[in-house]
């Protein structure tokens, strides 16, 4: 089971720190150099509203829960970021007229941040499925990037040798694995997304 799970990019765990579990893969490593851009798309919105529950409790979809930090190429936590993340809901639609899905965060005191959403769903003119980043702090460029799954269809239990079936997916290193936790019948997604700025 443990082994299918891995090529599905799903890791299955209870109890215990996720941290550590993301750690275990590279997550330190990806610390010392920028995190990779990507598009920003054509569906960002501003003034999107400051709130870490992006899910309602009735929506569908597999639950997610995002966390991670965000440092700078110096190795320096950065409490001074702020985050827009704007998505996709379960079945690949954006909202256009309102601020479902989207959200504006702050970094905590030791640079950390965290968000509640579902798994965003795929729409037609984007293979993977993906959430968008916009990530600021004093002295450092502006990054624009976006989160993919590792559990995602599209990469056929492969992002290694598959990531390139999204050709906006240009980096291998914007997939992350998905852990699953929670109750028995009630799976929640959990994701570490480290973000690493460049200085100006």
């Amino acid at each position: 089971m443990l082994q299918r799970c891995a090529a599905l990019g799903f890791l299955c765990g209870g109890g215990g720190s996720f941290g550590s579990v993301a750690e275990a893969f590279g997550q330190a490593e990806l610390r010392k150099a920028a995190t990779p851009p990507n598009e920003m798309g054509p569906f960002y919105r501003r003034n999107a509203p400051s709130q870490s529950v992006l899910r309602a409790p009735n929506d569908p979809g597999l639950p997610l829960t995002v966390v991670g930090s965000v440092w700078d190429v110096r190795g320096e936590l950065r409490p001074d970021a702020t985050i827009e993340v704007w998505q996709a809901d379960h079945e690949g639609r954006y909202d256009l007229e309102g601020y479902r899905y989207r959200a504006l965060l702050r970094t905590d005191s030791k640079g950390g941040y965290q968000f509640e959403s579902v798994i965003p769903g795929h729409y037609p003119d984007r293979v993977a499925q993906h959430v968008h980043y916009l990530v600021r702090a004093p002295g450092c460029r502006p990054l624009v990037t976006q989160l993919y799954f590792a559990t995602d269809p599209a990469f056929e239990g492969d992002p290694d040798h598959h990531y390139s079936k999204d050709p906006l997916v240009l980096s291998r290193g914007l997939i992350r694995p998905v852990l699953l936790a929670g109750e028995p019948g009630q799976p929640v997604a959990r994701v570490t997304f480290e973000l690493c700025l460049e200085r100006m």
